[in-house]
């Protein structure tokens, strides 16, 4: 049994609203499963495919209050490109982030909603990942993470050290996963996540079992839905979706 990642949620005040912003800035298409919630994915993307990590923002009445530990890499393929990239960003409503980065080679912006994200400078490995590089997870122990989700999902662990840790989905497609070492506490709850899925046929409760196992711990939410939710060692809340 595995999982893998299919998609990263979002939480807004207005869902619709930051779904337009992602869109323009991924040049993916926009939907909706139910009021509250936009998809976004690739045009003719079949879901769930490695080739994408999708982007689920779902509304929510809570503010932003502290700096995200989950953020979106975005890639570029030169350094005009880049600069370009920022400023077609901004003209969307996207504005400079200061996050104690320092001088650095990437540049960190804000979404409309405050969410940092950052647009890279052109590097190799992200060639061919499409829009999103990587998806950015801030933690204390790297090792223990890239321990926890390289069982907990069927992705590749292809780098570890005291300071980052570097998945990809085994089929070598798609964005990376990236763990980077980060002295600050977790506060509250994330308001970024990521969203699991294991694959079909598989049996939830006995994946629920194995994440449980393997170090994750159970959140109740107090409501009745399809998924679970859990904790990674670090207490970063993710969701375990139905299979499929």
């Amino acid at each position: 049994m595995a999982t893998r990642l299919v998609q990263v949620n979002m939480k807004a005040r207005d869902d619709s609203g930051l779904g337009v912003f992602w869109a323009e800035v991924l040049g993916w298409e926009i939907s909706s499963e139910e009021p509250g919630v936009t998809n976004l994915e690739p045009e003719g993307y079949v879901y769930p495919d490695p080739v994408a990590v999708c982007v689920d923002i779902v509304v929510s009445t809570e503010p932003k209050t502290v700096k995200n530990r989950v953020h979106l890499d975005l890639a570029t393929t030169s350094t005009a490109h880049q600069a370009a990239t920022v400023s077609r960003l901004r003209d969307l409503g996207a504005t400079p982030a200061d996050v104690g980065q320092g001088d650095v080679p990437w540049t960190v912006l804000a979404d409309p909603e405050g969410n940092e994200f950052c647009v890279l400078e052109p590097r190799p490995r992200y060639r061919d990942t499409g829009p999103i590089a990587a998806v950015v997870v801030d933690c204390v122990d790297t090792r223990v993470m890239a321990d926890f989700w390289g069982s907990a999902t069927d992705w590749t662990v292809h780098e570890v050290t005291d300071h980052s840790a570097v998945l990809r989905s085994a089929k070598g497609v798609g964005p990376y996963l990236e763990f980077v070492r980060s002295p600050d506490a977790k506060t509250g709850w994330n308001r970024v996540h990521l969203d699991v899925r294991p694959y079909p046929g598989d049996d939830l409760e006995a994946e629920a079992a194995r994440l449980r196992a393997l170090g994750a711990t159970a959140v109740d939410l107090d409501s009745d839905v399809p998924w679970r939710v859990f904790a990674d060692p670090e207490g970063n809340e993710f969701c375990l979706l139905t299979p499929g």
